[in-house]
């Protein structure tokens, strides 16, 4: 298990971020409408439908973070027993999470996502459908999630409270916003930051 390229992570760091950020967009761009999509066809209300994907976001990037601490803590007792250099051994353990990414159990992470959505007070379903039906949005969420936090330093995206004053520099205003508006009604998709800057602004609904 030693790494055979020692400080590759962190030689790579602004390729890898820069690859992140660009998902997230695409993301934002492509899986966040096609959920959209598909959850209109169960609910016609469209802020329901766009809280449930916000929420469904800034919850994929929590499960992802507690599952990256999980397997960080795994990858470094193992290695710890044959570790001896040169570099150091939490660069040796990035290097190894870095390169088996795809030992990341994404669907645990899916799974804990939809259980926490299910006791969410903010959303609603129809009893007869279940939040399962955007899994490749939270799927997508959950791995570019995990793989940020193998950045240094690593990115997130930003808490946001209904009612809280809208940020110019955090959001932009949804198109059916009311522009005078100096509150945030409700979040359609969060913003990403790193070291508390936002890097990529989100998406935000503002009214009186």
């Amino acid at each position: 298990l030693r790494s055979c390229s020692p400080g590759r992570a962190r030689c790579t760091n602004a390729s890898r971020r820069a690859c992140l950020v660009a998902r997230f967009g695409d993301i934002y761009a492509q899986e966040r409408l096609d959920a959209e999509t598909l959850l209109r066809t169960y609910i016609s209300d469209t802020e329901m439908v766009q809280r449930i994907i916000y929420i469904a976001a800034v919850e994929s990037f929590h499960a992802a973070k507690m599952a990256y601490r999980q397997f960080k803590i795994r990858v470094r007792e193992t290695l710890s027993l044959g570790h001896s250099g040169p570099e150091s051994l939490e660069d040796t353990v990035l290097d190894y999470i870095v390169r088996h990414e795809d030992l990341y159990d994404v669907q645990a992470s899916v799974n804990e996502v939809i259980r926490s959505m299910n006791i969410n007070p903010k959303i609603s379903f129809p009893p007869e459908i279940d939040f399962i039906v955007i899994s490749t949005l939270i799927r997508e969420l959950c791995r570019v999630a995990f793989s940020m936090q193998t950045l240094a330093p690593p990115l997130d995206v930003a808490f946001g409270t209904d009612g809280e004053l809208f940020s110019e520099t955090k959001y932009h205003r949804s198109f059916d916003s009311d522009f005078t508006a100096a509150l945030v009604a409700y979040h359609v998709w969060p913003a990403l930051m790193e070291n508390d800057v936002v890097i990529v602004k989100g998406e935000a609904v503002t009214k009186r």
